[in-house]
């Protein structure tokens, strides 16, 4: 059985701000989120979350998750964290995982990896460590030529021949807990910051290995908000990295940004100035952008959007969206159709080979297939209390500069006059004209 422990309770001062630090976001989701996100790669029986500052808000933000909560009031180091389960895992036998919900960055294989290392090879304890370029700071972790651990020393009590090594402790753990749950009661804060140490529990523990993560960036911790920054720059480089490899074109990926929910199909062309959020999809053979905003929506096969906005919306194959376009509220729009310069779409749904080229607005409305918005049209939807819906029958031609009022139903095949203000049903094959007669007088001119 395997168990993952997440250190969550420290306030994070250098964030600067009220919001705990686990809580802080790294692309669409919080940094704790993203190591839970990490730990489903091991199917673990139990996920325990030791929150401290601002327990309720850990706790509310997590509430769709299952996992258990552990209380540390007072934070007395990551060993003293650590003690906080011991009541919570009486009587589990198998591995605890303790990880830190300010790592966001680490990968499921890793993940799989160390507990593979340690179950592998009958470990009391194994430790992920990295050999870092510029360790400076760090403590360091010494070990044979087989990867058992001899001891761990602080930098500043290092040698000059000690700080020669590269190799650090990672934070990150995973006991044998029945071994753990006796070296835990021994730790004392016998030490300058007058703390409780993860590190000093291996002292009481025989076989310990240490495990060299292959990237050292997946180590990386949050303490400020210059590190998330460089942390979501380096989570961007990881997610561009592997769609360019699958066959996604990015023309200029410092530009852009895609996170890590959504899915591109090959030959996929992201223009520069392009994000892509949310759980979207783009189909193969889209263009996406420049300057476009996707986000929870999904994009067809061969559709081109083009400084474009993009929300909770479904756009089908064939058609090209932008530019300057805003679809959003679960709009539609169906294969073959163009939605153009300037058009808004709000809760609409476009049936196939339906043209808005310019100039609109369609909100609450439900069109046919081949149906043509004349430019500067407008659904008048909203009577300052309820908002109605308009529904236009099949290759029926809006004329341009119309207002329809809703509630509102124009049949098939029909058409309305440039200008008009269509108030009343449209039945099918009709001409509608709603506007008043033009009026001329000769020799007219203001008064002086």
């Amino acid at each position: 059985m395997v168990a993952i422990a997440i250190l969550a309770a420290g306030k994070g001062t250098r964030m600067k701000s009220t919001l705990p630090k686990v809580l802080h976001t790294l692309g669409q989701k919080t940094l704790v989120e993203r190591v839970l996100d990490t730990a489903q790669a091991l199917a673990p029986e139990r996920e325990i979350v030791i929150i401290g500052y601002q327990a309720e808000a850990v706790r509310s933000s997590l509430s769709h998750r299952s996992v258990e909560f552990v209380e540390q009031t007072v934070q007395l180091g990551t060993g003293h964290a650590a003690q906080q389960l011991l009541p919570v895992l009486k009587g589990f036998v198998g591995d605890v995982i303790i990880l830190n919900g300010d790592a966001p960055l680490l990968r499921p294989s890793t993940l799989e990896l160390l507990l593979k290392t340690h179950q592998d090879n009958g470990n009391s304890a194994t430790i992920l460590t990295a050999q870092l370029a510029q360790p400076k700071g760090y403590g360091r972790v010494f070990c044979d030529e087989k990867g058992y651990l001899t001891e761990i020393i602080e930098d500043r009590d290092c040698t000059p021949a000690q700080r020669e090594n590269r190799r650090v402790n990672a934070g990150i753990y995973c006991f044998r807990w029945q071994d753990l749950e006796q070296a835990l009661p021994k730790l004392t804060t016998d030490n300058d910051q007058k703390e409780y140490y993860l590190t000093d529990a291996v002292n009481f523990l025989k076989p310990v290995m240490v495990m060299d993560v292959a990237d050292e960036a997946e180590i990386t911790g949050i303490n400020d908000r210059k590190q998330l920054s460089d942390a979501y720059a380096l989570l961007q480089d990881r997610i561009k990295t592997e769609w360019l490899l699958k066959g996604v074109t990015i023309v200029d990926p410092v530009s852009v940004t895609i996170e890590d929910t959504v899915t591109l199909e090959p030959n996929v062309i992201v223009e520069p100035q392009t994000h892509l959020r949310g759980t979207t999809t783009i189909g193969a053979g889209s263009r996406i952008g420049p300057g476009s905003l996707i986000e929870n929506s999904v994009i067809g096969e061969n559709t081109t959007i083009q400084f474009s906005v993009v929300t909770d919306s479904t756009v089908e194959s064939g058609s090209t969206v932008g530019p300057y376009a805003h679809l959003r509220a679960a709009a539609v729009v169906g294969e073959g159709c163009r939605i153009g310069n300037f058009v808004e779409l709000k809760n609409a749904q476009i049936g196939p080979g339906t043209n808005a080229a310019h100039l609109t607005y369609l909100g609450d409305a439900t069109l046919g297939k081949q149906v043509n918005i004349g430019a500067g049209t407008i659904t008048v939807n909203y009577d300052g209390r309820n908002k109605h819906r308009t529904v236009i029958g099949d290759r029926t031609k809006i004329g341009a500069n119309n207002s329809l009022v809703a509630p509102l139903t124009i049949g098939s095949d029909a058409t309305t006059a440039a200008g008009s203000t269509i108030v009343e049903d449209l039945p099918n094959d009709c001409l509608a004209i709603a506007r008043a007669r033009q009026v001329v007088k000769e020799g007219w001119k203001p008064q002086d």
